[in-house]
């Protein structure tokens, strides 16, 4: 279970009741962000593309805390996707619909709001056990 420390005893995170008069301060703006920033997946990019750009395209329909163009790691060339946090979730769904199809740097945009990533276990290196 987890458990939160303050300066008082030990809280179980099970027993804090979130909103906004009960949650310590430091909780509160960690418990909004989460609830609130929209992720979204945009793929088909340019190997040109850049963050500013993509940047420029969604900030026409709000608040964008962060773009996130996925690269190589060997080559550190782009990957052709990424991702973009908006801080509205109203706001990431406009975009998501205005955007998708929308053409940057002659190719089509796949626009739609991010899954959450798998956990895909692995121990490392792509070896099997083999006993």
């Amino acid at each position: 279970m987890l458990m939160l420390k303050f300066a008082s005893p030990p809280i179980q995170a099970s027993r804090i009741r979130h909103n906004r008069l009960s949650c310590p301060r430091s909780l509160l703006c960690k418990f909004q962000k989460e609830d609130q920033v929209k992720n979204i997946f945009v793929g088909n990019l340019s190997f040109d593309a850049t963050e500013g750009a993509v940047r420029v395209m969604f900030e026409e329909f709000g608040t964008v805390d962060r773009v996130n163009l996925v690269t190589d790691r060997e080559t550190g060339r782009a990957r052709g996707f990424g991702f973009v946090e908006m801080s509205n979730d109203g706001e990431g769904n406009n975009a998501i619909a205005a955007i998708n199809g929308r053409n940057l740097d002659g190719r089509a945009l796949n626009v739609n709001e991010a899954k959450p990533k798998e956990n895909r276990g692995g121990n490392g290196g792509g070896r099997q056990n083999r006993w």
